[in-house]
């Protein structure tokens, strides 16, 4: 269970670590947390000539909120301290939830939030709710920098919008609407250490008189190779007043945009049925928070 031999840099600053992604191109990996590269790389599912570790990198680190203007994570930022951190949980709840939920105590302090979209696993937790609060990543490289949507870099199974030279430095989140609430929510085997089965992020806008929808977007994850954003709940929901009937049209309407499959964590049928059971509750959960926003 040891990797194949292999070449360690480990970079101090940007400069550093663009000019060694640029020169090794694709004969080297990116280790942050490496919750996962190493497994990969001790299962000899992938052998990398060279490893370029960039968690001593403090520009690539930590979490920053502007009034009015929205919050930056950057790449290495560890997933427990997004959990724990009292901004993320004030202004971005269901992502500060998500966060406290992948793995264990252990994993969470190890493994970062850009690791967690860069492997891009359909059922990663943190993806889905960057994407209900419209978050986008930046990658850099040595002749500058691109701005994209998390659901546009992350392609499918293993695949992300990263060209050669190119390292995921920090994530973008947009100041969210005081009448903004989301919500987050997985289904798993067994409630310890579990891969999700089914993950979802819903966020609801109520306008003034707490019961009209202003706004909705709900995330599916591990029902598609990358987040699945739904176009039939906002077009069913967006302008009407929210009520029971409406919301079990939402859930059939989930159910139908979903394109599960089968594997040894659950099946197509019981994934499109769970699809269903967290539309139902996060939507509701999600309006009654909303009624709640002064």
């Amino acid at each position: 269970m040891y990797p194949k031999p292999f070449g360690y840099y480990a970079p101090q600053t940007p400069v550093e670590a663009y000019e060694l992604v640029g020169r090794l191109g694709g004969k080297a990996k990116i280790l942050a947390g490496g919750t996962d590269l190493v497994i990969l790389m001790k299962d000899k599912i992938i052998s990398p000539e060279n490893v370029i570790d960039i968690t001593n990198i403090e520009e690539f680190q930590g979490i920053k909120y502007e009034p009015g203007k929205g919050m930056e994570i950057g790449a290495t930022t560890k997933n427990a301290e997004v959990q724990f951190s009292e901004v993320v949980k004030q202004k971005y709840p269901a992502l500060a939830y998500a966060a406290g939920e992948i793995g264990s105590s252990q994993v969470r302090h190890m493994g970062t939030i850009g690791g967690n979209s860069c492997n891009a696993s359909p059922s990663a937790e943190t993806p889905t709710p960057l994407v209900a609060y419209g978050a986008s990543v930046v990658v850099s490289s040595a002749t500058g920098e691109r701005e994209m949507p998390v659901e546009e870099f992350i392609q499918g199974v293993r695949q992300i919008d990263l060209k050669e030279g190119e390292i995921l430095t920090r994530i973008k989140l947009p100041e969210p609407s005081p009448k903004l609430a989301a919500k987050y929510a997985y289904m798993g085997a067994r409630d310890a250490n579990e891969i999700d089965s089914v993950n979802m992020a819903v966020a609801l806008e109520l306008k003034d008189d707490k019961k009209t929808v202003q706004s909705v977007k709900l995330v599916m994850g591990s029902v598609f190779i990358k987040p699945l954003i739904s176009k039939a709940v906002p077009a069913l929901l967006t302008g009407q007043e929210f009520s029971d009937d409406l919301v079990e049209q939402a859930a059939a309407a989930a159910q139908n945009e979903a394109k599960p499959i089968s594997d040894v964590r659950a099946s197509a049928e019981y994934r499109r049925e769970i699809v269903g059971v967290l539309a139902r509750r996060l939507l509701k959960e999600a309006f009654a928070a909303a009624q709640e926003v002064k």
